[in-house]
């Protein structure tokens, strides 16, 4: 696992002042889970057509999906449990 946390200026992008990357990585140092607000991403379209830039997000191998940042320790939680169910497969 990997953390790298700092608090920033809030704005548009990080409105919460934590910029962050917390990545679990395999044997060969390649990452298969992600939580970070690094990039934009445009959630799936819905049924109005409207799609908002949103910067928190997830990444699990190659897929990258929308994440509702609510506070620093719900991240964490969030965070671990997301690697738990990776692990308990192995």
């Amino acid at each position: 696992m990997k953390f790298e946390v700092r608090k920033v200026e809030p704005g548009h992008k990080v409105p919460h002042g934590i910029r962050y990357s917390l990545t679990l990585h395999d044997s060969n140092n390649e990452r298969i889970l992600g939580f970070d607000n690094a990039h934009g991403i445009k959630p799936k379209k819905g049924k109005l057509g409207a799609r908002k830039i949103t910067w928190d997000h997830k990444h699990k191998n190659d897929q990258v999906e929308f994440y509702e940042f609510q506070s620093a320790s719900q991240l964490l939680e969030d965070f671990f449990k997301a690697v738990d169910e990776i692990t308990a497969n192995l």
